[in-house]
């Protein structure tokens, strides 16, 4: 009795290499320290909101508040640099330009002015003083406008940042890494392919004969 021998299992060339499929855990490795790294070196940032909403005046229509609101917002922090605000805060224009920002509600005339900073004493002093300097500047123009600007909330001093943890960059960073490392290796075999289908689409290539010239045409003789 004879027994026939169990046949190997051949794997696709793409398994059969281990060398490609370490760059997967190499990449999320790779993003995993840099996002650590960018948030643990990164100065944290707080933010701090001042709340102010817009009230029609004795003789204006009510609803009148509300689009005012909305403007009031537009231009919130135009407002704040051309008026005392950066005085107030204690930061140049540009300063003030890039660390507030000012949302309003479509459905009531409040406006809310949110301040991000290394400091949240800064981030406080810079949202009470964008919110100040929309009071003072619809104060000026109450009588033309018929609506005013007045103190809803002030702004409380932050506890937490607001700006991502070490871990959480790290996790980031981690997922970024993943993502490329998978896109490597779905690219990386397709150009291999496309390469060795190149070499073997030559004529001659792979029995290195020699592939003989056309016959020249010789024409009949009448």
């Amino acid at each position: 009795m004879t027994t026939t021998p169990p046949r190997a299992v051949r794997l696709p060339a793409r398994l059969r290499s281990p060398g490609r499929w370490a760059v997967l855990p190499a990449a999320v490795v790779a993003g995993a320290a840099l996002g650590g790294g960018y948030g643990a070196l990164r100065t944290p940032e707080y933010a701090a909101t001042s709340y102010v909403i817009v009230v029609p005046g004795e003789k204006s229509d009510p609803a009148a508040a509300l689009g005012f609101a909305q403007a009031y917002g537009r231009v919130a922090t135009d407002i704040a640099v051309t008026g005392d605000a950066q005085v107030w805060a204690g930061v140049t224009a540009a300063t003030l330009r890039e660390s507030v920002q000012a949302e309003t509600s479509p459905d009531a005339p409040m406006i809310s002015i949110t301040a991000r900073a290394a400091k949240p004493s800064q981030a406080v002093s810079i949202a009470d003083g964008v919110a100040r300097s929309l009071i003072l500047d619809s104060s000026h123009v109450a009588g033309s406008t018929g609506v005013k600007v007045v103190q809803f909330s002030r702004a409380t001093k932050p506890v937490d940042p607001v700006s991502p943890s070490a871990p959480l960059s790290a996790l980031v960073g981690a997922c970024a890494g993943g993502l490329l490392g998978g896109l490597a290796l779905l690219v990386r075999p397709r150009r291999a392919a496309g390469r060795g289908e190149g070499r073997h689409s030559r004529p001659g290539a792979a029995t290195g004969a020699a592939v003989p010239a056309p016959a020249a045409h010789q024409p009949e003789a009448v």
